[in-house]
């Protein structure tokens, strides 16, 4: 397995079993203020892993791969980031 695949994949496991605990911890408080701030804490997590991995899998991908394709990649990423934002 290359290296930045097998990063990529342990940044999911990471990232799944954050999630995993913060609903734990949701159901344990059995509070919606609190939920609530588990679920914006979250918000954060999760586009981080997004933009870390695919800069992972860009970098094992780099010889590979158009300049074209980079900028394709990454103004996805930055309209899916801009769409999160908008009401």
């Amino acid at each position: 397995m290359e290296g930045a695949l097998l990063y990529m994949v342990l940044l999911r496991i990471f990232s799944g079993s954050v999630d995993i605990a913060a609903a734990g911890l949701m159901y344990k408080f059995n509070d919606i203020e609190k939920a609530l701030t588990i679920n914006t804490m979250l918000a954060l997590v999760g586009p981080t892993v997004m933009i870390i991995t695919t800069g992972i899998g860009i970098s094992g991908l780099g010889d590979r791969i158009s300049l074209g394709k980079i900028i394709l990649l990454f103004t996805g990423i930055a309209l899916i980031l801009i769409s999160m934002r908008m009401k």
